[in-house]
């Protein structure tokens, strides 16, 4: 029997602060990425505006940390998808999983060291859990990862999975999840399906970031998805953005302003999609589900529901699975698979 392939497999987010002291470090971190706020000749201004923003933004967000329960959930929910995906990979490779936060611990760092630690490598494959690629995340994570690594010619061959907004399982992941909570209306065909994805700045779009395309991409793919799964799928749904940070134009409409829009309109009843999240964090837990909650009942909205993030789901394990497998054999991904075909 052939020796299987020992693959390291980098796992890349975002991260979370892991208690309310971290807050304000793991600002201060995210201020200091010049993908996420690109500055040009006055570079040289970063640093001390990234201390100043983050020292007068961490108190008001450490008053909704405390609300969620003191920290994130980012780093628990992503080892979990960790240790799902070891499971799933161990009949075909021998995997070696890490997790590399592009602001928060473990960060990229910690995750070279455990790989290396891990000794000699067949191939390594970076997987950042950004479904849709933009400068923002992905990009910015990988910059990460190539600045910490090193050149990779003296290692083992490097495959990277850049994006997944329409691989099939995925596509199916979620529409799974919404037909979960569709269950809990009375009538779902008459709801409003609000799709909520995180926002971003117009100066990077027109830089031509591909995010919103490949976001209405998911948005489209999924609800031609769930009208072939779900009976009672909801005749009317729209898309929009949250998590505006700063004066520039940003991606329209925002969450809120919908959500006013529609409960001005006579909506009683709507279902949110975080469509650009694959596992819960202050956007979801706290943006929507206390923030525009809130929105919701006072513009007259009676029912509103969140739906989970696809988390460690066994369809969301299957499409990484395949992600990775296929990485390694580097064959492109499908467009188009049955939803059972690995997702057991």
């Amino acid at each position: 029997m052939a020796q299987k392939k020992k693959v390291g497999i980098v796992l890349f987010q975002l991260g979370g602060p892991d208690s309310l002291e971290a807050v304000q470090p793991f600002l201060l971190n995210l201020f200091l990425d010049p993908d996420i706020i690109p500055m040009g000749p006055l570079g040289f201004l970063r640093r001390p505006l990234a201390k100043l923003i983050s020292s007068r933004r961490s108190v008001p967000v450490r008053g909704k940390y405390a609300e969620i329960g003191g920290r994130s959930p980012i780093g628990t929910l992503t080892e979990r998808q960790r240790v799902s995906l070891v499971e799933a990979l161990a009949d075909d490779i021998d995997p070696v999983a890490v997790v590399a936060m592009r602001y928060w611990h473990p960060l990229t760092a910690e995750a070279v060291e455990t790989l290396r630690k891990a000794g000699p490598l067949d191939e390594i494959v970076l997987l950042p859990l950004y479904p849709h690629f933009s400068y923002a995340t992905t990009l910015s994570s990988l910059k990460e990862w190539h600045r910490v690594y090193g050149e990779p010619e003296a290692g083992p061959p490097q495959r990277t999975v850049s994006q997944f907004f329409d691989h099939p399982l995925y596509i199916h992941a979620v529409a799974q999840r919404i037909g979960s909570v569709l269950r809990q209306f009375a009538d779902s065909s008459s709801i409003h399906l609000v799709f909520s994805a995180h926002g971003l700045p117009m100066s990077l779009v027109e830089k031509g970031d591909p995010y919103p395309n490949q976001i209405e991409a998911t948005v489209r793919l999924v609800s031609e998805e769930g009208r072939k799964q779900f009976p009672g799928w909801p005749k009317t749904h729209l898309l929009c953005y949250q998590s505006r940070v700063g004066p520039s134009k940003w991606l329209q409409p925002p969450l809120t302003e919908t959500i006013e829009r529609l409960g001005s309109g006579g909506v009683k009843e709507m279902l949110v999609v975080p469509i650009s999240f694959v596992t819960e964090h202050i956007e979801t837990l706290h943006e929507i589900n206390i923030e525009a909650r809130e929105e919701a009942k006072k513009f007259g909205v009676e029912v509103f529901r969140m739906m989970p993030a696809v988390g460690d789901s066994p369809l969301f394990i299957a499409a990484l699975r395949d992600l990775v497998l296929r990485a390694v054999a580097q064959v492109e991904a499908p467009r188009d698979v049955p939803a059972t075909s690995t997702a057991s």
